[in-house]
């Protein structure tokens, strides 16, 4: 992926989709095949080609849930893991980039002039949070449990796997997402449900309530709705909110886009492990009980710095706005990341009991089938560092009303401008997507 990485940071989508066209795309790879290849094209502004390769990412996806509910049905935990490394397993969407697959598909369809489309990909997305907020405890808890079984502590994974502590920061979850809450309550009040936009809108608060356009909105559509006790709960927290919007006006939202979420890198550790795990014939055990035997895994990691991040300014009418962050992604993917890692180790160490026992089998054949084992062992574990490495680094969002008609905006991002002309209408949304990336910057508009 780097030379297509180098062509979106180019600002040159279509080579950069073409390019990934051309690797070479295993199965196990599919999925996240189809989430570069609709991304870059999204970019490229074809959103018709972007939906058909998003809405394969998401068959691949519906098929991956079938398959473990089957897995769970047949008592089977580790399908998959006695591999060579997890390189060959089938690359499981994350809910975070589930939910991101489906904000972009929504956008496709809104540049299509299809808001029937668009609502349904917003509902896919917020069941994706809803079913991952109700899994995730569990689901960690068994991964945690598992790993503790194998004889692998927690503490001893903490310290010696590198801090991502100042990408993630602190976010309670590698999944909820206040950009698709926002960008659904969005397209609910443009569809004019406004009780609709408000849940949406609440939603995003709670994950980023520091955003003062999202505590605007929740707060207008609160005195809107007439919610005497959110208004007060709002107004205790937020202050009293005193805007009257005026007539014949209508509001511009911009989508800020910035730069491209950094890749995983791969790191080494030494673990202990500890156990009572037999090998094969004889009874022979690499690990006896009370003993400890320290073993190399390889591990996918984001070192732990965050990429930074400058405000989109715009001045309208002598009034200067700034874009305010609504999502991380960085943060998310290494929140994500941490919460897998149990699982990952896991499945590490049922490989190396693996390769342990067919070392010790080869080693009774001959020195020359013991070394080679012993070599094949080291050279194939790999950590598995694929992720959807298009997707920005961040998201920001601004918000302005203005009176109806034509209207310049000069939107100044790292020193550049970009003039856009945009059209108000009465009491609707004009939504621009504005994209800096590299040395590209661009947008799409469009009146909702």
């Amino acid at each position: 992926m780097r030379k297509s990485r180098a062509a979106q940071l180019s600002g040159d989508f279509i080579h950069a989709e073409n390019l990934v066209s051309s690797v070479n795309s295993s199965p196990s790879d599919f999925g996240l095949n189809q989430l570069e290849r609709g991304r870059l094209q999204f970019l490229a502004t074809n959103w018709s080609a972007s939906q058909t390769n998003f809405e394969r990412a998401y068959e691949e996806v519906q098929a991956q849930d079938e398959a473990a509910k089957l897995q769970i049905s047949l008592g089977i935990k580790k399908a998959g893991a006695i591999v060579s490394n997890d390189n060959a397993i089938p690359y499981s969407i994350p809910r975070y980039e589930q939910s991101m697959l489906h904000s972009y598909q929504a956008l496709n369809y809104v540049y299509q002039n299809n808001m029937e489309g668009a609502l349904v990909e917003i509902r896919r997305a917020n069941l994706v949070q809803e079913r991952a907020l109700k899994e995730n405890s569990t689901a960690l808890n068994d991964a945690q449990t598992d790993m503790n079984k194998q004889g692998l502590s927690s503490e001893a994974l903490n310290a010696a796997y590198p801090s991502m502590n100042n990408i993630i920061s602190d976010l309670k979850n590698g999944f909820q997402n206040a950009y698709t809450f926002y960008l659904s309550g969005l397209l609910w009040e443009a569809e004019g449900e406004p009780n609709s936009a408000y849940i949406d809108y609440k939603r995003a608060l709670e994950i980023f309530p520091n955003n003062t356009y999202l505590q605007q909105d929740v707060q207008r559509l609160a005195v809107f709705l007439g919610m005497s006790d959110d208004v007060a709960s709002l107004e205790r927290r937020f202050g009293d909110y005193t805007k009257t919007r005026a007539s014949n006006t209508g509001q511009v939202v911009i989508l800020f886009e910035q730069g491209v979420v950094n890749p995983k890198d791969e790191v080494k550790i030494n673990l202990p492990i500890s156990g009572t795990t037999k090998s094969g014939r004889g009874g022979r055990s690499y690990n006896s009980v009370g003993s400890v035997k320290f073993f190399s895994f390889a591990l996918p990691v984001y070192r732990d710095h965050l990429t930074e991040k400058k405000s989109l300014v715009t001045s309208i009418n002598g009034v200067t706005y700034q874009s305010e962050e609504i999502i991380q992604v960085q943060s998310l993917a290494a929140k994500n990341l941490q919460d897998q890692l149990p699982s990952l180790v896991t499945r590490q160490v049922l490989r190396l009991i693996a390769k342990e026992q067919i070392r010790q089998e080869m080693s009774k054949k001959n020195d020359l089938a013991n070394i080679i084992t012993s070599v094949y062992n080291l050279a194939s574990e790999n950590a598995d560092t694929r992720s959807w490495s298009s997707l920005p680094n961040n998201v920001q969002i601004l918000k302005v009303e203005l009176p109806v008609g034509e209207h310049q905006l000069q939107l100044s991002i790292l020193g550049k401008q970009e003039l856009v002309t945009v059209k108000i209408n009465p009491n609707r949304i004009t939504l621009i997507n504005l994209k800096s990336i590299g040395s590209y910057t661009g947008h799409q508009h469009v009146n909702l």
